[in-house]
């Protein structure tokens, strides 16, 4: 393993783990964070990209494309997140879509030393919705983007990849 694969997680690595599970569409708010990974999926013709103005519309929009026959992965970061709690109750859980959200872990540091609220709340939230999570920090931990996958579809509910370097890969 290199030692970019050791500390960050490529776009070309999570584009890689999209076509192999099947997504068809990305439902995202786009940002700064991930200008790179957006090249890359835009490029993509077996990808669809699908943007959104507030993160809690991603929530019905991917869970009108499940149950369309699509595939949709939810791209957001975790204070929008928090913020669409009520939409992720209602359609993602309520409505047992089994969708992966791919999760930017704002304000997470490894050593546990936060420098933003965004992050000591996260993981917490999930917890109060019964949502499971796998972390995913850099390339060697890509196949729990697929665990995520497969995970969502046995369950029938929604799954969060948190992304805990932020997509610093993903804006080169």
């Amino acid at each position: 393993m290199s030692d970019a694969a050791a500390t960050a997680l490529s776009p070309e690595t999570v584009l890689g783990e999209m076509k192999k599970n099947g997504v068809t569409h990305v439902v995202w708010l786009p940002d700064s964070e991930t200008n790179w990974l957006y090249l890359l999926m835009k490029a993509e013709p077996s990808l669809r990209l699908v943007g959104v103005s507030r993160e809690g519309h991603a929530c019905s929009i991917a869970a009108g494309l499940s149950v369309a026959g699509a595939r949709p992965l939810i791209l957001i970061q975790n204070t929008g997140m928090m913020e669409s709690g009520d939409s992720l109750r209602g359609w993602l859980l309520g409505l047992n879509i089994p969708v992966v959200l791919m999760v930017g872990y704002r304000g997470w540091t490894r050593h546990g030393v936060n420098q933003d609220s965004a992050a000591t709340y996260t993981e917490r939230f999930l917890m109060a919705f019964g949502i499971n999570y796998y972390l995913v920090e850099n390339d060697a931990d890509a196949p729990r983007i697929s665990i995520a996958f497969e995970e969502a579809e046995r369950t029938k509910r929604p799954v969060v990849v948190l992304v805990g370097d932020e997509y610093h890969g993903f804006n080169r």
